[in-house]
């Protein structure tokens, strides 16, 4: 049902009338100190393309590249890091394989279910539907500072609890309310997610700069630009198909392309379903916030 001609977040094989399977993968370096925080960031990020799929995992295996001359203690605290956030998720990481590398590399395998005819989709918006985001932006700039030396640690606590948050309730709200298109936010940035987005879709989407949330400490990181490469790679490859429309300085233009690592979700909802949508995340504890709309065309505008 997808595979390499669609732009989604994971493959999906149709079982039969009932279930489709969900598979995909994803690993990167550190992007914390702590090793068993980097562990379950990696674990939350690589489920996140099941629930952004409308899936719900239940079976990961574990990648891993690690040094040779790593301390045990460190590569277990990852690899604990994982299995724990695994089995938050409810799934079963039932095996895996490592490899030797001079950086460390961890992530999962990870496997899931989806109804065939409740998936989402990056091409499922249509024009009158209301865009809504489940984690705020800033962890690449946050993170990078990090590297650089210059995060304040309830910085960096502030950033490792929103990207150890999973993903399953934003997915859950999805598939309560038969969502057809989503997708996660991560290394492209919210603009290049976005623009994904619209070209499958065959919209133009209107994002408003005030309403889309941040880190409580991402201006003052980009102030001190603190962006890693990736984001100058997404602002080079995706700021011709983007209208900023009002006055929106170059800092913050840039946190609009910082790439996200175990990013939230970004769902379209129909305007009907909003109020009831926006209600049943509050009984869910899942933060929601209405960023901007879709409309006929092509294209995204930030005003």
């Amino acid at each position: 049902m997808v595979g390499l001609r669609e732009p989604d977040d994971a493959a999906v094989w149709r079982l039969d009338d009932e279930k489709a399977i969900v598979v995909t993968t994803d690993f990167f370096t550190p992007v914390v100190d702590n090793a068993y925080d980097y562990g379950a960031i990696a674990a939350a990020n690589s489920l996140s393309d099941i629930y952004a799929m409308g899936g719900k995992p239940f079976l990961a295996l574990n990648i891993a590249a690690l040094p040779e001359e790593l301390p045990s203690e460190i590569s277990s605290e990852i690899i604990r890091g994982g299995a724990e956030k695994a089995r938050e998720a409810g799934v079963v990481i039932a095996g895996g394989h490592t490899v030797k590398d001079k950086e460390p590399k961890y992530g999962l395998i990870a496997i899931g279910f989806v109804h065939p005819q409740k998936m989402l989709s990056k091409g499922g918006l249509i024009a009158g539907d209301i865009l809504v985001m489940t984690k705020p932006l800033g962890f690449g700039v946050t993170t990078t500072a990090l590297k650089r030396e210059q995060a304040d640690e309830a910085d960096v606590l502030e950033a490792v609890n929103w990207m150890e948050k999973l993903n399953d309730k934003a997915g859950q709200l999805a598939s309560e309310f038969e969502l057809r298109a989503g997708t996660d936010i991560t290394g492209y940035s919210l603009v290049g997610h976005a623009l994904e987005m619209a070209s499958a879709s065959k919209v133009a989407l209107n994002l408003r700069f005030g309403n889309i949330p941040f880190l409580s400490c991402a201006q003052k990181y980009a102030d001190l630009g603190c962006f890693a490469g990736g984001a100058f790679d997404n602002k080079k490859y995706f700021e011709r198909n983007v209208n900023f429309a009002s006055p929106i300085n170059v800092r913050d233009q840039m946190l609009l392309f910082d790439p996200q690592t175990s990013g939230g979700l970004l769902l379209g909802v129909p305007q009907k379903k909003l109020e009831a949508f926006i209600g049943r995340a509050g009984e869910l504890d899942q933060s929601v916030w209405v960023v901007g709309e879709v409309e006929t065309g092509t294209g995204l505008t930030v005003r």
